[in-house]
């Protein structure tokens, strides 16, 4: 497993991750992991409660994890939303965008290449779950 990357001023979460199944039936857990085919809907109930949200990235042409993130964050979800598995560098910045706030790749990532990745596109077109201020409001306020 590669280095963590968090960009987060809290504590990391330290509890393990259960299935969205798993975390349905219990009332204990407070990190659940979503897996490809899982819906993250199952999970606004218990937004509340959840410290960490981990989603898996089996394969990088799986894109099914951003929707889930981005469902999350549209509810409201403030924890930490981590991409785990087969995440490229290339894919960092949309995973932000999306409401990713941490990172843990199969393969440990280039720091230079990650900084680059977060610093290619100073602009952005449309709202999202990040707080980036999408263009065309800057020329038309």
């Amino acid at each position: 497993m590669a280095e963590m990357l968090r960009y987060r001023d809290d504590e990391p979460v330290d509890h393990p991750a259960v299935t969205v199944d798993s975390f349905v039936d219990q009332s204990n857990a407070a990190a659940v992991r979503i897996e490809p085919g899982d819906d993250a809907r199952e999970l606004l109930p218990h937004l509340g409660r959840l410290a960490l949200v981990e989603v898996n990235f089996p394969a990088f042409g799986d894109g099914r994890g951003y929707s889930s993130a981005r469902i999350l964050r549209e509810a409201g979800y403030e924890g930490e939303l981590r991409a785990v598995g087969d995440v490229l560098v290339d894919q960092l910045a949309y995973m932000r965008r999306c409401g990713f706030d941490a990172f843990e790749p199969d393969q440990q990532l280039d720091k230079d290449d990650v900084i680059a990745a977060f610093e290619r596109w100073p602009e952005v077109y449309q709202n999202a779950a990040d707080t980036r201020t999408p263009i065309w409001s800057k020329r038309h306020p």
